[in-house]
């Protein structure tokens, strides 16, 4: 199985580095973008708007056409999550029967609560989904730093196959059967990294910091078993090692509007961007309620761009919860 030619949808920050990770593994490498602003610069730049002094390597093609580039073997889905469904919509009726869709989104979908691997099965059922998570900054990616992440298929021959092709010296794919748990280390750390901003942002020191990232990943095992992750995906890249770099980085956009929200900034004057975790907190709480799965700093997260609690409630909230046992 090999997959020569990729294309990559979508050609924001991660997309453009994706788009050259594939391109030093050798691949033909088509690009699309669907923002006029954005192709165009691409296109007279050779530099995409969201990754600005990072040049895209000529052998890469730029198409206009969505049905040219869905022609590739295997396509690399990189639009934020909740963009997921009314992409992969456009692309069922263009890519060939079990086309590898590689979703590189960290979410759930709001309103029905689907992860990503969900959303292609119903959207574009002659596609294959797959994920691709990890901890991974753009422009480190971009600028050949090295970098380990998961991808992720049901087929495990499919997997590995892929991690082959967009594996390079400096990006190296370690690949799992574990989609379901994957996905849930990529959304639930978003949320977290915002609650570990409020931490920095509150100036509440590095032990609190270090307590907040741990008991998070409590809280991400948890709610991994209630839905079926492996235990090894969690302790894995596509889990704490997600978890500890966007908890940890003002390069997280989650974990920058964490910092805001604790400098006492408002969750509606803060412009989230792609901080996926303000879109996932409400969802999660949500599916972890009827599971049974206790999460207060989620919760905490959630309420507070709900609006429900301010910053020193939340904390207090946290500080005020029973001592018990570890676990």
């Amino acid at each position: 199985m090999a997959f020569n030619h990729i294309t990559v949808i979508g050609g924001g920050a991660w997309g453009t580095a994706l788009a050259l990770t594939c391109a030093r593994a050798g691949r033909t490498v088509t690009l699309w973008e669907h923002d006029a602003a954005n192709a165009a610069q691409l296109r007279n730049k050779r530099e995409s708007l969201f990754l600005p002094g990072v040049r895209i390597d000529d052998a890469i093609a730029l198409v206009d056409d969505l049905a040219a580039a869905a022609r590739a073997p295997a396509l690399l889905l990189v639009v934020p999550a909740q963009a997921v469904r009314n992409v992969a919509q456009k692309l069922a009726p263009l890519i060939a029967d079990r086309t590898p869709v590689v979703v590189c989104a960290k979410g759930i979908e709001r309103g029905t609560e689907k992860f990503m691997s969900e959303v292609i099965a119903e959207c574009a059922p002659n596609a294959v989904p797959a994920i691709l998570s990890g901890p991974s900054f753009a422009a480190d990616v971009a600028r050949g730093m090295p970098t380990a992440v998961t991808l992720a298929a049901s087929d495990g021959a499919l997997a590995a196959a892929l991690a082959r092709t967009i594996g390079s010296a400096s990006f190296r794919p370690y690949h799992s059967t574990d989609v379901r748990g994957v996905e849930i280390g990529g959304a639930a750390k978003n949320v977290l990294a915002i609650a570990a901003g409020v931490v920095v942002g509150r100036r509440l020191g590095a032990s609190a910091a270090a307590a907040l990232t741990t008991r998070g990943f409590a809280e991400l095992v948890r709610f991994g078993k209630a839905y079926g992750a492996k235990a090894e995906t969690m302790t894995g890249l596509s889990g704490l090692g997600d978890l500890l770099l966007t908890c940890s980085s003002p390069q997280s956009r989650n974990f920058t509007f964490g910092v805001d929200l604790g400098r006492g900034e408002r969750p509606e004057a803060i412009h989230a961007g792609l901080a996926e975790g303000v879109f996932t907190a409400p969802v999660l709480v949500d599916m972890a309620r009827k599971r049974g799965v206790d999460m207060p700093i989620s919760s905490a997260v959630a309420a507070l761009l709900a609006g429900a609690m301010s910053v020193d409630e939340a904390i207090e909230s946290l500080l005020a919860r029973p001592l018990k046992a570890e676990g």
